[in-house]
């Protein structure tokens, strides 16, 4: 059976993905920070699947290392969905705490590549490793200097990946606005109602998933809208 490892996974986008890889009869392994909310979404979720869930924090070596052994020789999905905002609101980076902006980076810069690093050498030919990524990366949004450049920093190492191992797959991808935790802090005390729950944007990595897309970043509206 296919496995993939999905990060972030006790709610928001990384649940509704994994939710929909136990339909189509994948084996995940999914983790989360969080022990209650981790085993409630575990619990759901195998209703669906078969999902194994191993607590832990993406920037501990021990933890990605216990993610990869649990997911074993079939691994062939790497979805590095773990990240952090940064402080709520967002300061400019010329007040950035410096010892914060460094959290940030190893959560969403170096946790990602640090377990990309353990899951490229059990990957198959044509496995595939997402990266999930935001319109920040690419937009000087004020505000958002910490998370954004976070995401760019992602990026190139996600289009340096691809270039160092062209027999996988290996994506950025734009989720798009959510109606997700991490979005409400990005906005706090704002109404975030109009933005599309997460799993609106699960079809756009199903198709990279799922597909023959050719390494490179994506956007999942997009994908979506080319698969309707």
């Amino acid at each position: 059976m296919h496995t993939a490892i999905v990060t972030g996974a006790s709610r928001g986008l990384g649940f509704e993905l994994t939710r929909a890889l136990l339909r189509d009869g994948r084996r995940v392994v999914i983790d989360a920070r969080g022990a209650r909310e981790l085993e409630a979404a575990r619990s759901e979720l195998a209703e669906v699947g078969d999902v194994v869930a191993v607590r832990g924090n993406v920037t501990d070596p021990d933890h990605r290392a216990a993610l990869v052994e649990a997911a074993g020789a079939e691994l062939d999905l790497l979805v590095n969905n773990a990240s952090v905002l940064g402080p709520s609101p967002q300061p400019p980076l010329a007040d950035y705490p410096v010892h914060v902006l460094e959290h940030v980076y190893r959560v969403n810069v170096v946790a990602p590549l640090a377990l990309a690093q353990l899951a490229i050498p059990r990957l198959p030919e044509g496995g595939r490793i997402l990266n999930v990524t935001s319109d920040a990366a690419v937009e000087p949004y004020p505000g958002w200097g910490g998370y954004g450049s976070s995401k760019a920093a992602l990026e190139q190492l996600t289009a340096i990946l691809a270039a160092e191992h062209p027999a996988l797959r290996i994506h950025a991808v734009d989720p798009g606005d959510m109606r997700t935790r991490m979005h409400q802090d990005a906005f706090p005390g704002e109404d975030i109602s109009d933005r599309p729950p997460p799993s609106e944007s699960v079809p756009g990595l199903l198709a990279l998933i799922e597909g023959d897309h050719p390494s490179g970043r994506y956007r999942a509206a997009e994908l979506a809208g080319a698969a309707a």
